[in-house]
């Protein structure tokens, strides 16, 4: 039901919801007015096992439950660990903190410049623009902020943001996020946008959004007209599981692809999820299949109640050595950790280089082979010189 790497064969149709007018099913309105956002919706379909609906209750408290028809149809009903079900179906696990979790995990509140800017690196920031998603992912990084289910209140104040990136020269690339952007009306997006794109040293656009993958009917032509507009904008999608990659998000990716926007996805590792090397490669060739470059594959940040679906680091590594060498280098996403309090995101990779001495780099390849590249003085030797022809600098 689920090809994996044929290339002519994706998950698509209606489920659940096959006696809906199709105009309904594909308009993305519709679908967030019909997301399942309580016990009784979701038992409706589906056997809830009394951890999960323990976490159902509790997630009134914490981020809320919502899932749209589109995406809940890909859950396995007969399978509590369906790795679709284990992202977005509470879990009583939520209810327990352990001691290293952090309400905001990678530091964000300490980075804010005003409210909804997050000015951490020097010539970019995180311009924070809703506080909503169309479904919610039980491991999100902001669950303090999302659905305000905590009481965070946030309220996105466009004004403030605007005018504290066009106060500050050294800002060249602006993240929008929040929630997801693209829950904005195209209205407010196309403003948005514009504004950004007026400003003389803003060269570069991006957004995180995981509508495409919830609600794949909101990549509407006219939406994708805007990305035109004000283009380029470069966008991350958020796929964790080849089951993510239907036939509706295939045609959403082309859309945007068409609309002359870059795509990339970054995924998070999950335990019970994509931690094996068999799903994680089936994701990374499907999303080449998509025109979605992998991006980064992050390590599960340090949410409170999020345990249960953390790996060990060790895990992430081995994935990616089992990887390099065995696909594409396009297909290879950059394992990073998004340093817990604020330190930024800092990749982690195997270990190629075994040793650098004054002569030479030792490395291995992925087949745990040895290679020399020689070196004299730090500089490479060309092809045909002696070492004592090689000089440093420049030119007298």
């Amino acid at each position: 039901m689920y090809p994996r790497d044929t290339k002519d064969r994706w998950f698509q149709g209606q489920g659940l919801w096959s006696h809906v007018p199709e105009s309904d099913w594909k308009n993305w309105k519709w679908q967030l007015k019909n997301r399942l956002t309580s016990v009784e919706q979701v038992e409706k379909y589906l056997e809830l096992t009394p951890q999960e609906r323990a976490g159902c209750y509790f997630s009134g408290r914490k981020l809320a439950l919502a899932i749209t028809p589109y995406f809940f149809n890909l859950i396995d009903r007969d399978d509590p660990n369906c790795p679709i079900r284990r992202q977005i179906i509470p879990r009583e696990e939520e209810m327990e903190t352990a001691p290293e979790e952090l309400l905001d995990p990678v530091g964000e509140e300490g980075s804010m410049a005003v409210k909804g800017i997050v000015h951490r690196y020097p010539d970019r920031v995180l311009f924070l623009v809703t506080d909503r998603c169309a479904s919610y992912c039980r491991y999100c990084t902001r669950s303090r902020l999302v659905s305000n289910a905590q009481d965070y209140n946030f309220h996105p104040e466009f004004e403030s943001g605007l005018a504290y990136i066009e106060s500050h020269p050294e800002i060249r690339d602006v993240l929008l996020s929040g929630g997801d952007p693209l829950l904005l009306s195209d209205r407010k997006l196309d403003y948005l946008l514009g504004r950004l794109r007026a400003i003389p040293h803003v060269e570069f656009i991006r957004i995180g959004s995981r509508i495409p993958v919830f609600l794949p009917q909101r990549i509407t032509p006219e939406l994708c007209e805007i990305f035109k507009k004000h283009g380029p904008i470069w966008m991350s999608i958020h796929v964790n599981h080849p089951r993510e990659c239907t036939e509706e998000l295939r045609q959403a990716t082309e859309r945007l692809s068409y609309a002359g926007v870059p795509l990339g996805n970054q995924s998070v590792l999950l335990k019970g999820v994509n931690d094996n090397v068999e799903t994680m490669k089936s994701l990374v060739h499907r999303l080449l299949m998509m025109r979605v470059r992998p991006y980064y594959l992050y390590q599960c940040d340090l949410i409170t109640g999020s345990a249960h679906l953390r790996t060990d680091v060790r895990t992430g590594i081995e994935l990616i050595n089992q990887l390099r060498g065995h696909t594409t280098g396009y297909a290879i996403p950059q394992y990073v950790i998004d340093a817990p309090g604020g330190g930024g995101k800092v990749p982690i990779n195997p270990e190629y280089v075994k040793k650098i001495t004054d002569s030479e780099v030792v490395l291995r390849n992925f087949q745990g082979k040895t290679y020399r590249y020689p070196l004299v003085n730090g500089v490479p030797v060309a092809s045909g010189v002696r070492p004592e022809e090689v000089s440093v600098g420049c030119p007298g």
